[in-house]
């Protein structure tokens, strides 16, 4: 039995060990290991372009942040900004212009607003419930004309 095991060895030495054989195998362990750095080299190489492209994002944002506190600065600095300051902040006006001041909402106008808010969220909750084909038939139907005429 370890005759034929000697046998078979001395066989695969004989017919793979062969010159080409070895010239093959050191031609493809170069191979490997040069696709194998390649590889390495790329994924460096794309981690840092990753790198690179979010840097270059943020100087974009930057700037794009420091343009609009110029234009800001320059709103800020416009007759223009002045002259609605002083009419919101002094109550100050432009000649001829007249002023109109209205007296406070009565109790009347505050219970209808009151009564048209809970209208709105009434609306806005059914409206939800239902489907958007349930309603087109109610409009078609004018029943959400009925509805909103109450």
């Amino acid at each position: 039995m370890l005759t034929a095991f000697y046998k078979r060895l001395h066989h695969y030495k004989r017919v793979y060990a062969t010159l080409n054989n070895g010239v093959i195998l050191i031609a493809l362990i170069v191979a490997v290991s040069w696709v194998w750095g390649s590889i390495s080299v790329m994924q460096t190489n794309f981690s840092a372009q990753k790198i690179v492209d979010e840097q270059k994002r943020q100087l974009e944002l930057t700037q794009l942040q420091v343009d609009t506190l110029k234009y800001e600065q320059n709103y800020y600095n416009s007759n223009e900004y002045k002259d609605l300051a002083a009419r919101q902040n002094l109550g100050l006006v432009s000649p001829g212009e007249k002023v109109l001041i209205l007296p406070p909402n009565s109790t009347a106008v505050r219970q209808q607003d009151m009564l048209d808010a809970k209208r709105e969220v009434t609306t806005a909750q059914t409206s939800e419930s239902t489907t958007n084909f349930e309603q087109w038939l109610e409009f078609f139907n004018g029943r959400a004309a009925r509805g909103l005429q109450k």
